[in-house]
């Protein structure tokens, strides 16, 4: 069949419905959707040729840009910051020792050099926030379990990338300074948190203040921005990807004009950028080659899974307030992905003795990664005991749409145990008059409010009101009751003495 522009259209949009489609069977099957979207790639790569190295890892990156853009768009800055120092432990001190003690395994098992073997526990090193995100999305595992895992995957792609740019250069240069070298990881982590911050800020303030004529052309102008962040921390040898992830979980956390049309946008395209990024690395793998790695692959996935990875977390771990069933979690839900994939094709470009060895065997490893531990997450959680209440979600979204400027908006609260507001009927809760409760949605149901409707905890209320007053009315319901202390009685008045 030969390719012409209308085939590839045709190809392209069929490959979007089957991944789409796959989600829903994913689900249904207990397994991550990623696995599908490979095998999709894999099945295709019989009657396409592709082995454009280069290309996948650009198409990879930008994929990344946008997975966790999205993904730190969805984090809570509140959930969190309770666990940034674990987090920041796993993702540095707990992927360096899961790269050293995998590396040293690969370095036997694939006769590989001390370096060659390294290359691969730091391609390997790292979980994968696509995967992550995808898993943890729909299960209703502890908040405190899946804000760290998130935030780990989140934050530990660039001491991969950081490891693996590193190692080859040793493999290339022999003589490289190793002080150089941690300098340079100083610099790349410091610039991409810097960067990622002052971004974020500058982001909120040009969504926030600019007034464009139509409301779509905000969710495109918040991924102008993730790019811009990217490659401008990039361009200045920062972590991009760190300045990311750390601009997207500012700008989520802020309060944004056009909120849920950022959201709903971004989340679409991540779910399109995942399917296609699937594919590709799928196409880049040549199935007649994995049988004669099948072996060592399956062993070195099994001593990642039971040695590697929970080597680097029960270290990184030891003194945070984990219990072992938690600590034990973690260790079982690092899953790899894309990354794996993406930074095996660092070592193809340039021109690594044993890349290709290398990349079949961490395609294998993600493969039975995804296979085993992404369909036996919600399992072990509830074995272990780990499941949390369901997920206070809102099944739907309310947003003032308008083609020209408005000063007006519509915000969405969550309303809290313990709200100043909550057992209040809404013409008792001493609203601003410009404010307007629109909806309430309590048990996945829509209520009209009226005057005498009282709110009640995990509503989740529409109001419509000015721009000005959105950090006002906020800060009425976010504020806990308050219970007055008792005047304190009275001290006795003292007797005259009687003369």
């Amino acid at each position: 069949m030969q390719f012409t522009v209308d085939n590839s259209i045709l190809l392209f949009s069929a490959l979007l419905i089957v991944g789409v489609l796959t989600t829903k069977f994913s689900s249904r099957l207990g397994v991550p959707s990623l696995v599908f979207f490979i095998v999709v790639g894999m099945v295709l790569s019989r009657f396409i040729y592709f082995d454009n190295a280069y290309l996948t890892q650009l198409f990879g990156i930008v994929a990344l840009i946008v997975i966790l853009f999205e993904g730190g768009l969805q984090t809570k800055w509140t959930s969190m910051k309770k666990v940034i120092v674990p987090s920041a432990t796993l993702a540095t001190v707990g992927v360096l020792i899961t790269t050293v003690t995998i590396g040293a395994l690969a370095k036997y098992i694939l006769g590989l050099t001390w370096l060659e073997g390294m290359l691969f526990g730091a391609i390997v090193g790292s979980t994968d926030a696509a995967a992550i995100f995808a898993v943890l999305g729909s299960k209703n595992i502890r908040p405190k379990l899946t804000a760290t895992l998130e935030a780990e995957s989140g934050t530990n792609d660039p001491m991969a990338i950081f490891l693996t740019v590193s190692l080859i250069q040793l493999i290339q240069n022999p003589e490289s300074s190793f002080l150089t070298l941690i300098l340079g990881f100083v610099w790349q982590m410091g610039l991409g948190l810097v960067m990622g911050l002052l971004l974020g800020k500058v982001s909120v303030a040009i969504i926030n203040k600019i007034n464009l004529d139509s409301s779509g052309l905000y969710p495109v102008l918040s991924m102008a921005l993730a790019v811009l962040t990217y490659s401008g921390t990039a361009m200045l040898h920062g972590s991009g990807l760190l300045a990311v992830y750390v601009m997207a979980v500012l700008v989520g956390n802020s309060d944004l004009t056009y909120r849920h049309s950022i959201f709903r946008f971004n989340e679409g395209f991540a779910w399109m950028m995942q399917i296609l990024m699937f594919i590709l690395l799928g196409l880049l793998v040549f199935p007649h080659q994995l049988p004669s790695v099948t072996w060592q692959g399956l062993g070195l996935s099994i001593l990642l899974m039971f040695v590697a990875r929970p080597l680097g977390v029960f270290v990184s771990m030891i003194f945070m307030k984990f219990d072992l069933k938690e600590i034990t979690f973690i260790s079982w839900a690092g899953l790899r992905g894309a990354v794996p994939i993406v930074l095996a094709t660092y070592p193809m470009i340039a021109g690594i003795e044993h890349s290709q060895l290398i990349f079949n065997v961490v395609f294998f490893v993600v493969l039975t990664s995804a296979l085993i531990q992404g369909s036996t997450i919600s399992f072990l959680a509830d074995k272990l005991g780990l499941l949390g209440g369901k997920k206070a979600t809102a099944p739907h979204s309310l947003e003032l749409v308008s083609i020209g400027k408005t000063n007006s908006e519509i915000i969405e609260i969550d309303v809290e145990e313990n709200s100043v507001v909550e057992g209040k009927q809404i013409q008792h809760a001493k609203l601003p008059v410009e404010a307007l409760v629109t909806a309430i949605v309590r048990d996945e149901k829509i209520i009209t409010p009226k005057g005498a409707t009282r709110i009640k905890a995990g509503d989740i209320l529409y109001v419509l009101l000015p721009k000005s007053m959105r950090k006002q009315v906020q800060a009425m319901f976010d504020k806990p009751e308050e219970t007055p202390e008792p005047p304190a009685p009275p001290e006795p008045k003292k007797r005259a003495p009687n003369k």
